[in-house]
């Protein structure tokens, strides 16, 4: 859409991309509604990677307003790790965070609520990354992983990529890194510090066209530029 040669139209992302069967749902969960999303919102990485550079605040279209709609994403999973419905150790206002990640049982997965491939495993990634949207609740979960986990979370390069309490001592811990994972911390850190890379996406003119052409409202324009 911010295309400056061949730019689609808004009937293309309207008639293609909104149609999917998991982008409107208009559920509460845990009393927290919830406008777009699948169920429980799914993995947090659609809260995040979309938003690195999208600045969310005073983003809005027909649909929502994705800054509240992104906080309620996180909010639900905060609400869900405390309710635990699947009995898993660990999990508690403190321990959340539910996203694609390596995984210690499955190898790979999207760790999505209330699916099988919610298996007991948390994704640090997930909270520290949902710092802009719940700032509270995310500094919670990094002091927890890292003065509660840090013995066995943090390796050379940041936290490991993901972990599951619910295992034997010594299988817990997936140790590796994943840039896809570790990018997100660091970005959304410094948008939350300063709001750098959002300005610095939403200053490029193409942006502001493209949003324009497919309807998004944007509120924040003259305080990035």
């Amino acid at each position: 859409a911010s295309s400056p040669t061949f730019p689609i139209e808004r009937s293309v992302y309207e008639n293609c991309y909104t149609k999917s069967s998991y982008f409107l749902n208009g559920k509460k969960y845990y009393g927290i509604k919830l406008d777009l999303g699948m169920e429980y919102g799914g993995p947090l990485f659609f809260t995040h990677y979309s938003f690195l550079g999208l600045n969310p605040n005073g983003l809005s279209d027909k649909y929502t307003n994705y800054f509240d709609r992104n906080r309620a994403h996180a909010l639900i999973q905060v609400a869900y790790a405390k309710d635990n419905p699947k009995k898993h150790t660990g999990y508690g206002a403190a321990c959340w965070g539910f996203t694609s990640s390596d995984d210690p049982i499955d190898g790979y997965t999207s760790h999505q609520p209330g699916t099988n491939e919610e298996n007991g495993t948390i994704s640090p990634t997930a909270a520290i990354a949902s710092l802009v949207y719940t700032p509270k609740e995310s500094i919670d979960a990094l002091r927890y992983f890292y003065l509660e986990k840090g013995n066995i979370l943090l390796g050379e390069y940041g936290f490991y990529d993901a972990f599951n309490a619910g295992l034997v001592e010594g299988q817990q811990v997936v140790h590796s890194y994943l840039a896809i994972d570790q990018g997100p911390i660091a970005v959304m850190i410094e948008n939350y510090r300063s709001g750098l890379l959002w300005k610095l996406f939403m200053g490029n003119p193409e942006i502001q066209k493209g949003l324009d052409r497919l309807g998004f409202k944007t509120s924040f324009t003259k305080s990035i530029h």
